[in-house]
C-alpha cells in the first residue's frame, strides 16, 4: 500500500471518528424528518402540472371535436350550394381536425395514466412519510431515555466510588458518637448523689403529705380510737417507750368498753 492511500485512510478514520463523537442522532432524525416534509410541495407541483397538462389536453380534444363536426356541417351546406371549391377546402381542415383530434386523444390518455401514476406516487410519499415520522419519533424518545439512563449511571457511578459514600460514612459516626456519649452522660447523672438526694426528699415529701391526711382524718373523727397511732405518725415515731404507752393507753381502753 502507497504512502498516499495510508494517509487518505488515517485522514478518513479520524474524520469519521470525529464525525462519530459530535453527530447526534436526535437531530439527524429530526433534519431527516424536516427533509421529507419539506419535499411534499415539491411533489405538490409536480403533480399539480401533470394535472394541469392532463385538463389542457382534455379541453383541446373537445374543442377538436367541436371543430370536427363544425367542418362537417359547412362541408355539406357548400356542397349543397354547389360550391365544391369551398367544400373541398373544409374537407382538408376537416381531415386535419380529425388528425390532430386523434393525437390529442393519445395525448390525453397518456396525461390521464401520468397524472394517475403522480397522484399514486404522491401518496405513497405522503404514507411513507408518516411511518418514517412515526419511526422518528419513537427513536428519538427511546434516545432521549437512553440519555437520562447514561445521566443516572454516571450520577450512581460518581456517588459510589466518589468522596460522598466516605463523607456520608464519617458523619453517621460522629453523630452516633455524639448520640452514645449524651446516653452516657444522661445515665451517669441520673445515678449521682443530687439525683438520689432529690429521691429521698420526695419520698419524704410524701411521707409528710401522708401524714398530713391522717391528721384531716383524726380531726373528722374518721380514725376512732386511733388517735394514738396519728400523734406517733405526726411526731415521727417518736421513742420507743411513748411508744409502749400509747399501746397499753389503747388496749385497756379497749378492755374497759
Amino acid at each position: 500500500m502507497g504512502l498516499w492511500a495510508r494517509i487518505t485512510r488515517v485522514f478518513r478514520a479520524s474524520t469519521g471518528a470525529a464525525l462519530d463523537r459530535i453527530e447526534n442522532p436526535e437531530l439527524v432524525l429530526q433534519q431527516t424528518i424536516r427533509d421529507m416534509r419539506d419535499r411534499v410541495p415539491e411533489l405538490n407541483n409536480s403533480v399539480a402540472q401533470v394535472m394541469a397538462t392532463e385538463r389542457l389536453l382534455a379541453r383541446n380534444h373537445e374543442n377538436l371535436e367541436k371543430q370536427v363536426v363544425d367542418l362537417d356541417s359547412k362541408i355539406k351546406a357548400a356542397v349543397k350550394m354547389g360550391r365544391d371549391d369551398i367544400a373541398t377546402a373544409y374537407i382538408g381542415q376537416l381531415q386535419q381536425a380529425q388528425m390532430d383530434a386523434e393525437r390529442t386523444a393519445a395525448q390525453r390518455e397518456h396525461a390521464e395514466l401520468a397524472s394517475k401514476q403522480a397522484l399514486k406516487a404522491r401518496d405513497n410519499y405522503v404514507l411513507n412519510m408518516k411511518k418514517r415520522t412515526a419511526e422518528a419519533m419513537q427513536l428519538i424518545s427511546a434516545a432521549k431515555q437512553a440519555k437520562l439512563q447514561e445521566q443516572l449511571a454516571q450520577t450512581m457511578d460518581t456517588f459510589q466510588i466518589g468522596d460522598d459514600a466516605s463523607t456520608f460514612n464519617e458523619m453517621r459516626e460522629k453523630i452516633d458518637r455524639r448520640v452514645a456519649a449524651a446516653e452516657a452522660k444522661l445515665q451517669l447523672g441520673s445515678s449521682t448523689v443530687d439525683a438520689q438526694m432529690q429521691d429521698i426528699e420526695r419520698e419524704a415529701m410524701d411521707i409528710q403529705l401522708q401524714d398530713k391526711l391522717l391528721e384531716y382524718k383524726q380531726q373528722m373523727g374518721m380514725l376512732g380510737t386511733g388517735s394514738g397511732n396519728a400523734k406517733q405518725i405526726e411526731s415521727g415515731g417518736g421513742s420507743s417507750n411513748s411508744s409502749d404507752s400509747g399501746v397499753v393507753d389503747i388496749t385497756s381502753k379497749t378492755q374497759s368498753n
